[in-house]
């Protein structure tokens, strides 16, 4: 799932339904922000950065970390608001939803990490005694 297809948010919101799905998430309003993350980051990666040229969900003890990659090396920029346009508020949610946000810039492009609070199944059953459960996802 890589490009510059404008149904490619769409795709990766499904992914990522079915990866929250699986992890039995216990808070609906969380997983309503890591889907909205998830949109942001793939839109803005296929508008504005030459295409999304990864993606990947990873489960971590009560958090979330979605990444995109995409083919510019220009970090993102906050837009100066306007009502009377469309768009605009993408990155700025990003950062209000998520504890932590990296921009990591390397050669052919950028990869954007926003990692969310998220309430799982898996943070109560790790796999193995003594280790942490951990779930991923990545294309």
């Amino acid at each position: 799932m890589t490009g510059s297809d404008p149904q490619l948010p769409v795709r990766a919101r499904t992914m990522a339904q079915g990866f929250l799905t699986a992890l039995d998430v216990e808070e609906r309003t969380e997983a309503e922000a890591v889907l909205l993350v998830v949109s942001e980051l793939v839109t803005n990666a296929v508008r504005h950065a030459g295409g999304m040229t990864g993606f990947g969900l990873r489960a971590g003890p009560g958090t979330v970390t979605v990444t995109v990659a995409d083919a510019s090396r220009v970090p993102p920029q906050a837009c100066p608001a306007d009502p009377a346009q469309p768009g605009g508020f993408g990155w700025a949610l990003v950062n209000h939803l998520a504890r932590k946000v990296d921009v990591h810039i390397q050669p052919g492009g950028k990869t954007v990490s926003a990692v969310l609070p998220l309430a799982h199944t898996l943070t109560q059953r790790p796999e193995r005694p003594g280790t942490d459960a951990a779930a991923a996802f990545s294309m």
